[in-house]
């Protein structure tokens, strides 16, 4: 799987979120009691943080791999895919807008996603598909498709 670059380069310091807000909006933050897929009360869509010089050094440490990986294309910037991702160790976690939940089937993302998922399957790594309260595991290029793991609504 390509390196999901944690700092900044000199590739990726031109990117800005501009109006894309989908990280206050798709995951779960409990440190500010927000569920995922709800705007986070201190956003603004299309205008960001209202507390940006302030925000919790959880948001503030935060960035999508669009913003730290110089080889996603413009096309993974999370607002036009409908999609953010990032990684957590060994998984790579694919939040998907629940208005867009077809996003990850289309292409160029539903190749990429197997060939991340086959890539990780080497040193046993995954990629997780979150869209709205279901939850799908990526399978590998060579593998039979995975159906979804489980709802969050079941739970």
């Amino acid at each position: 799987m390509p390196a999901m670059v944690e700092i900044m380069t000199p590739d990726t310091k031109a990117r800005a979120c501009g109006t894309c807000t989908l990280c206050c909006r798709l995951p779960e933050i409990d440190h500010l009691s927000k569920p995922a897929n709800i705007l986070c009360v201190n956003c603004v869509t299309g205008q960001g943080c209202l507390i940006y010089e302030h925000r919790p050094d959880l948001c503030r440490n935060f960035l999508c791999a669009w913003m730290t990986d110089p080889k996603l294309g413009p096309e993974w910037q999370p607002s036009l895919a409908k999609m953010m991702v990032y990684r957590q160790g060994d998984q790579l976690t694919v939040l998907v807008d629940p208005d867009e939940p077809q996003s990850w089937h289309r292409e160029p993302y539903a190749t990429q996603l197997s060939s991340w998922a086959t890539q990780a399957a080497e040193y046993g790594g995954y990629v997780i598909v979150f869209v709205g309260n279901d939850v799908y595991k990526v399978a590998p290029a060579n593998q039979p498709p995975q159906g979804k793991l489980a709802s969050m609504s079941d739970a």
